[in-house]
């Protein structure tokens, strides 16, 4: 992970500050403000700012509820309740801003999620910092047979050093090219005086997408937990599941009650349709119902017995 130096010193005076405020905070979100968080080979992760707590989802809902929520004796069991039954009003109250350095093909990855605002670093006007994801040897992984998105075994020997090589080898000579076309390098300096260099809207063109770059990211609690419930996943992509890991921890420390419902609901629970909902039943009443006995895909039923641990009835 490397930042500039302007951003090192944008840190230290941020969190230097003492500032005073009659707004709801975070007592742990607060304890690593400001601070890059390290992922993968050169990237980090800051939170900049935030508005809200469990609390401010609380206030909120009992505003749009009014009496129905006197039923709910504590604010946890309020926030399970909107969770467990998807309410998502309440959540939209608070918002949180990332500072993110990643490289340019998640960043692609990520942007798919239309829920955020986001300004990215701008290579029209400034140069990119000479810095590329290499991934390790352990996350080289040959193309999966069944899945046409994911990875398959590991790749080992001589064949993973090899295509590290290509990788590294490619993204120096491109970032080379770069700077030869716009005549100066990523430092500033010209490197010849009687050549005009390219527009940096036309040089970037040719990087590779493993070149870093930078954006804030901000977005409301409940956009962040949809991110996060599909980022987060083990079939995610390992390089934006690594960002996502790190942004359940910033969610713990904002808003822990919320965190754990998300956990409980979200991530550990499972969607059920209502075939398999006829199914699990009969399975339950003691019924050895088989695939043939309903209207569920091959795809479908594995999944569900999956989700229930019943490894027995796969097919």
């Amino acid at each position: 992970m490397k930042l500039t130096k302007e951003q090192t010193q944008e840190i230290k005076d941020l969190q230097s500050q003492s500032n005073t405020t009659k707004r709801v905070t975070a007592p742990r979100l607060e304890e690593i403000l400001y601070e890059a968080l390290p992922i993968l080979d050169h990237g980090f992760i800051r939170v900049i700012d935030y508005m809200g707590n469990d609390n401010s989802i609380v206030q909120a809902a009992r505003v749009s509820y009014g009496k129905g929520t006197k039923k709910v004796n504590t604010d946890s069991g309020l926030i399970k309740y909107l969770m467990r039954h998807w309410h998502s009003t309440p959540f939209e109250m608070c918002e949180i801003k990332y500072h993110v350095k990643l490289p340019i093909f998640i960043a692609r990855q990520w942007i798919r999620h239309r829920t955020a605002n986001v300004n990215e670093y701008s290579a029209r006007y400034s140069i990119l910092d000479k810095e590329f994801y290499l991934p390790s040897k352990e996350n080289l992984a040959a193309q999966s047979t069944s899945n046409r998105q994911g990875r398959g075994d590991i790749i080992n020997g001589g064949q993973a050093e090899k295509v590290l090589g290509l990788l590294k080898e490619d993204a120096e000579r491109t970032y080379k090219n770069y700077e030869e076309m716009l005549n100066e390098r990523y430092d500033g300096t010209v490197i010849d005086d009687n050549k005009v260099g390219l527009a940096r809207e036309l040089a970037r063109m040719n990087l590779t997408l493993n070149t870093y770059t930078q954006w804030y990211w901000k977005t409301d609690l409940l956009n962040l937990m949809n991110f996060l419930r599909l980022r987060a996943d083990h079939h995610a992509q390992y390089e934006i599941r690594a960002y996502a890991d790190v942004m359940l921890d910033t969610l713990k420390r904002w808003v822990p009650i919320t965190y754990d419902a998300f956990i409980d609901y979200r991530v550990g629970g499972t969607e059920v349709s209502s075939k398999g909902k006829e199914v699990l039943k009969k399975l339950i009443g003691g019924h050895n119902i088989n695939i043939d006995e309903t209207d569920l895909s091959k795809r479908e039923w594995n999944e569900l017995m999956q989700a229930f641990n019943l490894k027995d009835k796969l097919i």
